[in-house]
């Protein structure tokens, strides 16, 4: 049996930022009203990450789409007694309906990697499912800030953003490759060995979202603790090879579904906190950016009314975080590259 602190625990841990609310004695009703879709809502993310946004207070309407099985994802989800109105979505004659009027898109569609796959060999299925759905928020919601959590996100960041701009509507600022999954692990395993509560614990990760591409830049960790050189190098490693370590422990039974699914509902909640006007609301994201010489790359972001607000700087590098730097660069190249040479065929 659940208990209610429980209950009230998890609700909190995704709408902890909407708290800001609620002290200063406003009722969820006036808050704005925000529609969320998420696509691919029936999968292995998608399922958890539907419940966690449904537990969201600043969502109003709550859009669930794939092409089958949302019926009883909307209908189970639907009956949590939150705010958000759910309605399911099934089949690509209803892809319209359901992002009409959208606020925030998120994209956990595609297929999950699966032991001995690399993110490569995902590319062409969930490249083509993340072609065609750009091509739809294009046409019906064209304004909606989009999180991109399909994978490889360094490829389908550039592919969307191609899409976006064939079709005329492409904004930089309303387009997010969605890596706080690499944030979430870069706290949690760094708290375990700096001894720290993890509650605590702040460390932005930059670079992309596969293998070495992820850099945490450990040096920025927050509160500092003075860990030993190979103790960084083996939390740096354990932080690029998180998913692999997921997949392995799942034995060919899934990849990481259930901290995806946490991670996107957190991201989520802080593009709808900067919609909504809040100050300072800082994620890491991989976005289009001046920060390095590639076109995209995942830095700190301030979010706001607009989407991005503002890219931010790396701040200062330890040495062997410049090397991890220049080491992710030409990888990660290539991979922007094969998403932009994906979408021009």
């Amino acid at each position: 049996m659940i208990k209610p602190s429980m209950l009230r625990s998890l609700h909190s841990a995704v709408s902890r930022g909407s708290s800001h609310l609620a002290r200063r004695g406003y009722s969820s009703e006036s808050t704005p009203d925000r529609k969320v879709v998420v696509l691919g809502a029936a999968g292995g993310i998608g399922q958890p990450l539907s419940l966690l946004m449904k537990l969201n207070p600043l969502v109003s309407s709550l859009s669930l789409y794939d092409i089958a099985g949302t019926p009883g994802v909307a209908a189970d989800v639907s009956h949590v007694n939150t705010r958000s109105e759910v309605v399911g979505y099934q089949g690509e004659g209803e892809l319209g309906k359901a992002l009409e009027g959208a606020d925030v898109v998120i994209i956990p569609a595609g297929v999950p990697r699966k032991p001995g796959m690399t993110r490569d060999d995902l590319f062409n299925i969930n490249a083509g499912i993340v072609k065609s759905l750009c091509t739809a928020i294009s046409k019906y919601c064209p304004k909606a800030l989009v999180n991109m959590i399909s994978n490889p996100v360094n490829s389908t960041v550039p592919i969307a953003a191609e899409v976006f701009k064939k079709a005329g509507t492409y904004d930089e600022k309303r387009l997010f490759g969605v890596t706080t999954l690499d944030v979430v692990r870069a706290k949690t395993f760094y708290a375990g060995k700096a001894k720290v509560p993890v509650a605590e614990v702040n460390v932005p990760v930059i670079g992309g979202h596969a293998g070495i591409t992820i850099l945490p830049l450990f040096s920025q960790a927050t509160p500092q603790a003075n860990l030993d050189h190979d103790v960084i190098v083996a939390l740096t490693k354990r932080t690029q090879d998180g998913g692999t370590e997921v997949v392995e422990a799942k034995a060919g039974k899934g990849s990481a579904t259930l901290s995806m699914a946490y991670a996107g509902a957190l991201f989520a909640d802080a593009c709808l906190k900067g919609l909504n006007g809040v100050p300072d609301v800082v994620e890491c994201s991989f976005v289009q950016s001046n920060v390095t010489e590639l076109p995209f790359f995942a830095s700190k972001v301030r979010l706001g009314k607009n989407g991005v607000e503002e890219v931010l700087g790396l701040g200062s590098l330890s040495d062997f975080e410049k090397e991890g730097l220049e080491k992710l660069k030409p990888e990660l190249l290539s991979s922007i590259e094969k998403g932009i040479k994906f979408a021009s065929q």
